[in-house]
């Protein structure tokens, strides 16, 4: 049975993440409509343009959901961007420089992910080195590999990869052009995987025995413990489902850029993180959906096409403007985390 005061705090933590996910999707609605009324002679109201935000983010929604979760137990990765890079390279280096196909290389992907998961997981959880630590450590050998594989850019021209990448499902919506043919709305099987994914990972959360104790390491650790909780084992598992997910997020990234260069997804590991703080997960752990992850990278995906129909202003606008939504954000988790502490104390 849990005290009152440990109830109270569940309570807390519940209508914190309500409200923060809240003011995420919120922001993106805001958003989304003022691209929709500013822009709507450049087409921003089209649908395909919303659809165009999950086709471009696909991977970056499957890694930032990796990324929640070891946030909720109060990690971080920030590997996933060489990881990525890693999983592009040599999958293009397998497919035409060695004539493996298409499902060699996503086998390879998942590898490369489960690897990283597995080695930066046992250090983190039983050899207890700080996850910043290790993962910085994982982006440079990742980054490293990569250049290893090779230091020049590899196009895949893999006829089956290449059936994959342009697979198209058409929609039952869309827009009628000037002469009045119907366009249908499509996306590619890569949002579709996302999506999944989205889903698994939220059920798995909410419903499983193994999501409540992400979230009670996350929460109070020694409490875990206390609570006959096999930290280690589920802050391990984790990280290695972190890390099958970065593997996967990789591939479905290499999907949309068909090539493996070595500065490739340089940044990805500071969007994923961006995605699920915007989104309402806690760096302190304990708090976190992966629906708010996905709004988080909805919201960082709009900014940029906001700024690409603008068609003045330079790409580092995104960068600038999700720096400082960012900010906002984790200034807000303070004043609430501040506030709900003060409401305990009386």
């Amino acid at each position: 049975m849990l005290d009152k005061s440990t109830q109270t705090k569940k309570k807390k933590k519940l209508s914190a993440v309500a409200f923060l996910l809240m003011i995420t999707i919120l922001l993106f609605v805001v958003m989304y409509s003022i691209g929709m009324v500013v822009f709507s002679s450049k087409g921003f109201a089209k649908p395909q343009m919303f659809m165009n935000l999950f086709i471009s983010n696909a991977g970056l929604i499957v890694i930032g959901c990796g990324m929640t979760i070891v946030m909720i137990t109060g990690g971080i990765d920030i590997s996933v961007g060489s990881v990525t890079a890693l999983v592009c390279m040599v999958a293009a280096d397998l497919m035409e420089n060695k004539g493996m196909n298409g499902t060699m290389a996503l086998l390879s992907a998942l590898l490369i992910g489960l690897a990283f998961g597995v080695v930066q997981g046992y250090l983190i959880s039983y050899l207890n080195i700080q996850p910043f630590i290790v993962t910085l450590a994982g982006l440079f050998f990742g980054r490293g590999m990569t250049a290893v594989v090779s230091t020049q850019m590899i196009a895949v021209k893999n006829p089956q990869f290449l059936q994959w990448a342009n697979a198209k499902f058409n929609l039952p919506f869309g827009y009628t052009n000037k002469n009045g043919a119907f366009i249908p709305a499509y996306i590619y099987p890569t949002v579709i995987v996302a999506l999944i994914v989205v889903v698994i990972i939220s059920v798995m959360l909410r419903r499983s025995n193994f999501g409540r104790e992400l979230y009670a390491i996350g929460g109070n650790q020694q409490s875990a413990l206390m609570m006959g909780l096999n930290v280690r084992k589920v802050k391990m598992l984790a990280y290695v489902l972190d890390g099958l997910l970065a593997g996967l997020g990789g591939f479905l990234f290499f999907l949309n850029s068909c090539a493996g260069f070595v500065e490739q997804a340089k940044g990805l590991e500071m969007d994923a993180i961006s995605a699920a703080v915007i989104g309402g997960t806690l760096l302190s752990g304990g708090v976190g959906t992966v629906v708010g992850t996905l709004f988080g990278v909805l919201i960082k995906g709009t900014i940029g096409s906001l700024i690409t129909t603008q068609g003045t202003l330079s790409s580092w606008w995104v960068r600038i403007v999700l720096s400082a939504l960012l900010c906002f954000f984790i200034v807000l988790q303070a004043i609430i985390a501040g506030v709900g502490g003060k409401k305990l104390k009386n």
